[in-house]
């Protein structure tokens, strides 16, 4: 058989002495009369023991300073994911016992639990794995931050804070641009002009009431809409004179200027005037309310405790595979793949159309079993009802990227079959996060896909398959050791990156060869040797992406193994990667 030819993918004792100019001094004796620190606490700590006795140190009472000092070592300062979390994520929704609890706490295991543990005590079902709360605190976030941001994100704005905090609004009265508004008599009558606004109406808030109307407004025609308590602030001419006049000032049974007579709002005198003033208070006791942490409606739980409990009914087969993309020195992508046969899922057919449902629940732990990342989704194949039979010879997938830090974790997965509850299946492995350390050669895995292309400019980097700029859909088997299969039909294609490169310090440019190997696992016979340069991918970099394709026409069916092969000329390593596969 001859050799295949690769159809090339575009790439994407002493006292320290102290330092002085121009020499060094040695720590400096103190002076006759003077009383240093250490003799302070000496002094204190001879008062505190009883003369005569020897008195075990460990045990002796520590001195105001001494306490001091030591609660400022054992005190880290909140920074990185925790800053974020409390000042960003769960700003609106915690309390300020929480916020103080928090900020207490010494060390990152600490705060790791306190986070588990303000997620579980507001868990409308404690003894559920999906945590409804969270998930819905965090879609909340997501869609502020896509329809109020105005200068700055969308959750610091005030209609942003509203809505994490309660929620969509059962009406909205919105006014964009502002222009001709016809008051109501509660605000005096007769028509203005108006910046923009809008008016939020809820028909029942806990812990707030009942038919409350929360007002924003644009003042600076910027798009930042900002709560007010004060509905006169809307009025465009509410400064102007002669303009903008109440009812009773067209009738000349009020003057403008009377307006101005303190409170929190400028309202015109009218037919139902004379009870607001009375209701400012209530105002200000509204907005106190809103912009107070919602309450926590349920209690705290001693512990949060995974069940791998048997299973009654059924067992849902499925597939999964695990892939490693070095993404910064501490963090790994972990692309997480799921592989469902639709055969395995029940479908209900209504007007002509089958449709199944699977539910998705993903965990990922620690060692210690402190949860560090969740998911959970829902998968739908919809098939016409006389194409059904044929479709269930196919199969559907499912795919996660997780950031995580190099080091040991635990995956659990369970889907459920919802047209068949008591068809489930779970998951469970361990799980290696590589650590690339930066003088080692290193590369992410070798993954072997069915659909491979570069993606346009503004998906880089989002979307289900996409790595950095490239659409990799991988092959899944029914474990690591088990090959996947193509037909003879497809191409192959081959996706891997390698990391830590040697540059030279002159040329400031890599020198590596890069090897593709296709060989038959049958005969141990090489089918296909290639070779390029790293200059020819990416001449100054020292991280490369090596993607190819190979038509697999010219394959008989047998088993095969894929092999990629880097040499670097600099740094003196080499290092390669190896996938199986099968042809059918």
């Amino acid at each position: 058989m001859g050799l295949l030819t690769l159809a090339p993918l575009t790439i994407l004792g002493f006292a320290p002495a102290r330092a002085l100019a121009g020499g060094w001094q040695e720590p400096a004796t103190p002076q006759a009369g003077a009383t240093s620190d250490a003799a302070k606490d000496d002094a204190a700590r001879k008062k505190l023991d009883k003369p005569g006795e020897e008195v075990d140190p460990l045990k002796r009472q520590l001195t105001d300073k001494q306490k001091f000092s030591r609660q400022k070592q054992l005190k880290v300062e909140i920074s990185g994911a925790y800053k974020t979390w409390l000042n960003q994520d769960v700003a609106w929704i915690i309390s300020d016992e929480e916020t103080k609890a928090f900020k207490s706490l010494s060390n990152d295991e600490e705060r790791d639990a306190f986070i588990e543990q303000f997620w579980l005590r507001r868990n409308p079902n404690p003894d559920s794995p999906d945590n409804e709360f969270r998930e819905e605190h965090y879609r909340r976030i997501a869609y502020a931050n896509e329809h109020y941001a105005a200068g700055k994100p969308g959750w610091k704005t005030d209609r942003g804070h509203i809505y994490i905090s309660f929620g969509k609004p059962d009406s909205i009265d919105s006014h964009p641009s502002g222009g001709s508004y016809e008051r109501p008599m509660d605000e005096g009558g007769g028509e203005t002009s108006t910046f923009p606004f809008e008016i939020w109406h809820y028909r029942y808030l806990e812990g707030v009431g009942d038919n409350i109307d929360i007002e924003f407004v644009d003042t600076c025609q910027c798009g930042d809409y900002h709560f007010t308590i004060d509905r006169s602030e809307k009025d465009a001419l509410l400064h102007v004179p002669g303009a903008g006049a109440t009812m009773y000032e067209q009738m000349g049974q009020a003057k403008k200027a009377d307006r101005f007579r303190g409170g929190i709002e400028s309202l015109g005198n009218g037919p139902m005037a004379s009870g607001q003033q009375g209701k400012q208070f209530d105002r200000i006791e509204l907005a106190a309310k809103l912009f107070a942490p919602p309450p926590v409606k349920f209690k705290d739980l001693e512990s949060f405790i995974s069940e791998h409990k048997l299973l009654t009914g059924p067992v849902f087969p499925f597939d999964v595979r695990t892939d490693f993309v070095k993404v910064t020195e501490d963090t790994v992508l972990v692309p997480i793949t799921l592989q469902i046969k639709n055969k395995d899922v029940t479908f209900t057919t209504k007007d002509g159309v089958s449709k199944g449902v699977v539910n998705i629940l993903g965990k990922v732990s620690t060692i210690t079993h402190k949860t560090v990342q969740t998911f959970e989704d829902t998968v739908e194949v919809t098939e016409p009802a006389e194409l059904l039979q044929k479709a269930q010879e196919g199969q559907r997938l499912y795919w996660k990227a997780l950031p995580l830090r190099p080091g040991s974790y635990r995956v659990d997965i369970a889907i459920k079959d919802v047209n068949n509850p008591d068809h489930i299946g779970i998951y469970g492995k361990s799980l290696i996060v590589p650590k690339y350390d930066d003088e080692k050669l290193g590369t992410s895995t070798l993954i072997l896909a069915d659909t491979m292309y570069a993606v346009p400019s503004q998906t880089i980097g989002t979307g289900n398959f996409i790595i950095g700029n490239t659409y990799v859909r991988p092959r899944v088997s029914q474990n690591p050791a088990t090959p996947v299969k193509f037909t003879r039909g497809q191409k192959l294609n081959c996706w891997m990156q390698v990391y830590n490169l040697g540059v030279d310090d002159k040329t400031k440019s890599n020198s590596a060869t890069v090897t593709y190997e296709i060989r038959d696992t049958a005969s141990d016979k090489i089918l296909l040797e290639t070779s390029e340069e790293s200059k020819n991918l990416s001449a100054h970099s020292d991280q490369l992406t090596m993607e190819r394709s190979v038509a697999l026409a010219g394959l008989q069916p047998g088993k095969y193994k894929m092999t990629i092969r880097i040499n670097d000329a600099i740094s003196k390593q080499e290092i390669a990667q190896s996938a199986p596969f099968v042809v059918e």
